[in-house]
């Protein structure tokens, strides 16, 4: 059951002028082109008229943003101007005295906050690695001492580093990170509840990064966005700076058919069709449709978010209709269709035999990349326990076979995250696992090959920042 006070009011497309068949093809669009979405959206007039989770995915849970953190972050550095808590002329440099170099480049003292938001700062390389790799974990102090090739506001670069900045700006002239400014700010108003964001060694919020919400979340937001800041008759966000950060601030390139080439606002994404997004890695999208009246929130694990986009400009623009339908044949087969959404879970072979001659046994695997160090399995009925260690900590997984298995694991991103998993046998010796950490885009995938007192693990994950080739560790029975 829908709390209320905090949910978003729901409609059917039928009244709120929106095409099912269009919502249906956007749906077989995707999977046609094998992208991979977990969660969608879509928001007419302030209500929800279509919504789906691809199983194991499910609505309550909630999702990390990546990149679309940065627009919560230039909302707090919007809500912080109008409260005089600071100014988008203020130089940088002011608010970190004893973090600069021993002499400030002239490009350096001339950045200001507006800079950063705009991701016109000057830098040729994204910074964050930059901040990463500082051995003190003052990022800050990192993000100053590196050089700024250009004149800051003429040159494009994005830079996650910059909206870091951003947060320990805010951080400095408010006294409160970024969770505790927007509590009682936005996320309280908008029923936005237990909010994580990752922090710098430092406790500062990363800014660029590491915000995670539902998707529903996401939707309030954009939402809040297209009634220009007001929420239930309350201004939570001067109409003036959302107006500002969502149109184009600096260039990005020469237009054309790509939507990171129209343009540049506050952390904000100009598209095309006169549209504006935040977005993140792998797939995550708060988009808003002005014209249509219309917001789209969207969670993923594809690589290709360009093709995201083009299902939703060539799919479901043109179902926006002028005036509520008084018929529509498709609502029930798309009703249908959203309640059935759901990831393909391998199953292929039920058992082997192997499984009582396996279970229990521990396999030493060879120094490798990830530094896992053995594997064991452990079989009971239709679970199998999956545990193994690395360099920080030790894992125990169930899976389920031929159905997912539930639990909790740091396994991703090092902190306790719902965990869903899978086996099955693609033949009688090679055990095929599938682990997906359902608050991230990411799934795991080990195929194992066992053979007499031997494993040879092929080891890939579905969304890499990298190479995604396979990877192979071998182990042997001790």
């Amino acid at each position: 059951m829908q709390n209320t006070e905090i949910s978003l009011p729901r409609k059917s497309p039928k009244e709120l002028g929106i095409s099912s068949k269009h919502v249906i093809s956007f749906l077989d669009r995707l999977k046609a082109h094998h992208i991979e979405l977990h969660s969608f959206m879509l928001l007419r007039h302030g209500h929800v008229a279509a919504e789906g989770w691809w199983q194991p995915y499910t609505p309550e849970l909630p999702h990390m943003l990546f990149s679309l953190s940065k627009s919560f972050t230039s909302t707090a550095i919007g809500m912080a101007v109008h409260e005089g808590i600071l100014t988008l002329d203020d130089p940088l440099v002011s608010y970190f005295p004893e973090d600069l170099p021993g002499e400030a480049s002239s490009n350096l003292a001339a950045m200001q906050i507006r800079h950063l938001l705009m991701m016109g700062t000057g830098h040729s390389d994204d910074t964050m690695g930059s901040l990463h790799k500082a051995e003190d974990g003052n990022w800050a102090r990192a993000f100053l001492k590196l050089p700024v090739e250009f004149e800051p506001g003429t040159h494009f670069l994005y830079n996650t580093g910059a909206t870091y900045m951003l947060s320990a700006i805010l951080q400095k002239a408010s006294g409160q990170n970024l969770l505790e400014f927007l509590h009682n700010r936005l996320f309280k108003p908008l029923g936005i509840q237990n909010p994580t964001w990752e922090t710098c060694p430092r406790g500062i919020h990363t800014g660029g990064y590491g915000l995670s919400i539902t998707t529903e979340d996401i939707a309030k937001f954009g939402q809040l966005y297209l009634q220009k800041g007001v929420w239930h008759g309350q201004r939570l966000i001067e109409e003036d700076w959302i107006e500002e950060a969502t149109s184009k601030q600096i260039a990005n390139g020469d237009g054309g058919d790509s939507d990171w080439s129209q343009g540049y606002g506050y952390q904000f994404w100009r598209c095309r069709h006169d549209i504006y997004r935040g977005d993140g890695a792998f797939g995550q999208y708060c988009i808003v449709l002005p014209e249509q009246d219309a917001v789209i929130a969207m969670t993923a694990g594809t690589g290709d978010l360009q093709a995201v986009l083009n299902c939703v400009w060539d799919e479901l623009l043109g179902g926006f209709l002028a005036e509520p339908q008084e018929t529509d044949e498709h609502s029930g087969e798309l009703m249908e269709r959203l309640d059935q959404l759901h990831l393909d879970l391998p199953q292929l072979q039920a058992g082997s035999e192997l499984e009582t001659e396996i279970s229990g046994r521990n396999y030493v695997l060879e120094e490798n990349e990830f530094s896992i160090n053995n594997f064991r399995f452990d079989f009971e009925q239709d679970t199998v326990y999956l545990s193994f260690k690395d360099a920080e900590e030790g894992y125990r997984i169930p899976l389920g076979r031929h159905d997912w298995a539930f639990s909790q694991s740091r396994l991703f991103n090092r902190q306790e995250l719902r965990t869903a998993a899978s086996f099955t046998w693609k033949s009688t010796d090679t055990l095929l696992l599938t682990i997906r950490g359902v608050e991230t885009p990411f799934g795991l995938t080990y195929e194992v090959h066992f053979g007499e007192d031997t494993i040879d693990i092929h080891h890939w994950i579905n969304v890499p920042f990298g190479s995604n080739e396979d990877k192979h560790i071998l182990g042997r029975a001790e």
